[in-house]
């Protein structure tokens, strides 16, 4: 779900690996990822406004491996009743399915699809192929390509960099779809999670299969 403005990267720490401190408790989301060894965690620091964390668990524990990591959110916040056209940013634990992206893939562990003109996600709840990637020309598309049924040309500069949260991965008709985190423009969005696009980039190169993003107000 596409977003609407361009964030600086203030503050922001990217880590060699450093282990969560003796005595400090474990990351608030340690008992809901079951066994994922890379988790993102994004808060809730405001109403369109979050944090993300980045952490990696080892024999040792979990470590840190960013912090601070600005990040915009939907234009009406968080909820974990999510809904097609609600604006807001789900809540929960989500597996990261594969990346895309306008640009060439810049590396990593999961799977890249780059995209252009003919590549949509189908947001029309009548099709079969709701809330997946498809790839065709407009006008041959089995399925409503108007952005006023949900469906989004994946041929625009916030998704620069891209990886797919699956939520509803179901597909229930009406329960949301095109929830991504992808490179942001600035401003709000409209459910996923946006950051800086460099930022984006050394996401993408450090993921693996298996990982996750936990988000949470």
């Amino acid at each position: 779900m596409r977003r609407l403005l361009t964030l600086l990267c203030a503050g922001v720490v990217w880590l060699v690996a450093a282990p969560v401190a003796a005595g400090q408790a474990a990351p608030w989301f340690a008992r809901s990822v079951g066994n994922a060894t890379q988790v993102i965690s994004v808060v809730g620091v405001g109403q369109t406004d979050a944090k993300v964390d980045v952490y990696e668990r080892t024999a040792a524990g979990w470590q840190a491996v960013g912090a601070g990591i600005p990040a915009k959110i939907g234009e009406k916040g968080m909820s974990a009743d999510h809904y097609d056209g609600s604006m807001m940013t789900p809540m929960g634990v989500y597996s990261l399915d594969f990346a895309f992206g306008t640009q060439p893939n810049p590396g990593g562990g999961l799977q890249y699809v780059q995209v252009g003109p003919n590549h949509w996600w189908d947001g029309d709840m009548k099709s079969p192929t709701y809330n997946t990637m498809q790839v065709c020309e407009e006008s041959r598309c089995p399925f409503s390509t108007a952005l006023s049924d949900g469906t989004e040309n994946l041929d625009i500069p916030q998704y620069a960099h891209a990886v797919v949260m699956g939520v509803n991965k179901a597909r229930v008709p009406g329960k949301g779809g095109a929830f991504f985190l992808h490179t942001t423009d600035g401003g709000p969005t409209a459910g996923c999670v946006a950051i800086d696009d460099a930022m984006m980039v050394k996401l993408i190169r450090w993921l693996r299969p298996g990982a996750v993003i936990a988000l949470s107000k």
